[in-house]
């Protein structure tokens, strides 16, 4: 088992965890959850080794094999398949010994290599490999491809497939799913639960952790805590010791005035002082039973629109692609005020360039796309946290929309996507992904758009700042046009689904 005693963690100044006591068991499956900065991320390191408690004690059983996502990946002359296969570390041990005992003709060391290579399953290794590839989403025609001929997205993919390739003891992840489509998600979901070692998993994607979690460790205000269960159980019996809580404080206020009352009342009486300072020992006595925090500091709504056109937006018989290359031929789609589409298909199908031609990011190949006078799009892609100024504070990124917008307005504005306090006068160099997508999206939001189009919004999002983005889209009187692997978020916001395959858009 994994166990943490009185353990204490920090990241430079910063106090993360303290006093945790815990006993992760063999073959459980955890889902770390907590708001961004928490430190989920950082306990990751903690058990895979790479940061040290800042007191009391971890330990991990020495003769686990561990495997994790490495983050980077260099540009590699290697095929992807045997990239992927060196996750199998005894099974790449086992060919160099085999080549060598070959070499030196050693007839009993080639028998003593085979019986272990028939133990471990060595011999379907490759066909493992590939079936991992391809559940992630590569074909057959990938496996020989050189590693660095793939995208970042697609080398996230080989280290995940690596890390799944290794038999491990204990296998942890963090945020797994970002760089994957819907169809790759729902395959490592079940591929997940049929994992027989013992997995941490860090993941804001509510419906993955549902379906794959036996136990949900919280953390929150340097405290963690483990319970038995899946997201939604784990989040129910939340909610009821947080209402037994809040009965508990505001039983104890009423006590506390009631004994104050009789306190200032009847101290400076000679007959009743006696009582008086047994009520006063009382009140010393009382612990204090803290207030329950808001739930969540993040609450937002999408501004009214100047004006909704209707429609905003109409594609007909367009032709999109790049340069001469046809990606998507004969789409047809009318958008207008209220309409709510969702582009599904897998990663490289097409949905990005389906949303840069609706951006005018890319002009049409063929056909006619018109768009009303009065359109205002909001557009939100991963790319645009690259273009943030690194020196820039928050306050900054929204004067540059608006210069006569004041600090306090700014501020106040910012508040509501958790930019609190000072935090909206940093730069924002330093901030966590998490953040920084945060602050794409406020700065969307700011613009008032009437055509709104999100390319994966929920990348770094915990589930807090999920949940309030699902709350003021549908509340938004305009259209918006939705590309995600959330299907919480779908669900939850889109009627109309498009599948982007084959060329076409339907």
């Amino acid at each position: 088992m994994l166990r943490f005693d009185d353990l204490a963690l920090r990241r430079g100044p910063l106090l993360l965890l303290e006093h945790v006591d815990l006993a992760l068991h063999a073959g459980w499956r955890v889902g770390i959850v907590g708001r961004n900065g928490a430190g989920k991320s950082s306990l990751l390191g903690l058990i895979a080794g790479e940061l040290q408690p800042d007191a009391g004690h971890f330990e991990r059983p020495r003769d686990w094999t561990l495997a994790f996502v490495r983050q980077e990946v260099a540009a590699l002359d290697r095929s992807a398949l045997d990239y992927v296969l060196d996750g199998d570390i005894e099974f790449r041990q086992l060919e160099r010994d085999l080549a060598k005992a070959e070499d030196e003709h050693d007839g009993h060391e080639i028998g003593t290599i085979h019986e272990r290579l028939y133990a471990i399953d060595g011999y379907s290794a490759p066909a493992r490999a590939g079936e991992l590839m391809h559940g992630l989403g590569f074909s057959s025609a990938d496996e020989t491809r050189r590693v660095k001929d793939f995208s970042g997205g697609w080398r996230m993919r080989l280290n995940l497939a690596q890390a799944l390739m290794c038999r491990s003891d204990l296998l942890l992840l963090d945020e797994p799913t970002n760089h994957l489509d819907l169809d790759a998600v729902v395959w490592l979901e079940g591929w997940l639960r049929r994992y027989q070692g013992t997995l941490l998993l860090i993941s804001h994607d509510r419906e993955f952790l549902d379906a794959v979690v036996t136990h949900v460790l919280n953390i929150a205000d340097q405290k963690a805590e483990l319970f038995a269960g899946d997201l939604t159980g784990f989040e129910r019996k939340r909610a009821e010791r947080l209402i037994q809580h809040q009965i508990q404080y505001e039983k104890q206020q009423r006590e506390r005035a009631h004994l104050q009352q009789f306190v200032d009342r009847f101290r400076a009486q000679a007959t009743k002082a006696r009582q008086a300072q047994s009520r006063i020992k009382a009140l010393e006595r009382m612990v204090d039973i803290a207030p329950i925090r808001a739930a969540s500091p993040i609450s937002f709504e999408f501004r009214e629109p100047k004006k909704l056109p209707q429609p905003l937006l109409v594609l007909d018989d367009v032709a999109a692609g790049y340069g001469e290359r046809h990606v998507l031929d004969h789409i047809k789609l009318n958008l207008s005020p209220g309409d709510r589409v969702a582009l599904l298909g897998a990663n490289g199908a097409g949905k990005s360039t389906m949303i840069k031609l609706l951006a005018g990011v890319s002009s049409p190949l063929g056909g006619n796309r018109t768009q009303a006078r009065d359109l205002a799009i909001g557009y939100f892609a991963q790319h645009q946290l690259e273009q943030l100024v690194p020196t820039a504070t928050a306050v900054d990124h929204i004067k540059r929309l608006d210069e006569s917008i004041g600090e306090k307005d700014a501020r106040d504005f910012l508040g509501g996507f958790g930019f609190s306090g000072d935090r909206a006068l940093e730069p924002v160099e330093p901030f966590s992904g998490g953040e920084k997508a945060r602050l794409c999206l406020a700065l969307t939001v700011f613009q008032r758009p009437n055509l709104l189009l999100l390319d994966e919004p929920t990348n770094h999002l915990d589930l807090d700042m999920r949940e309030a983005l699902a709350e003021a889209l549908n509340d938004f009187t305009g259209a918006l046009v939705l590309v995600a692997h959330d299907r919480s978020l779908i669900r939850t916001c889109c009627d109309t689904l498009l599948l982007v395959h084959d060329g076409c858009v339907e």
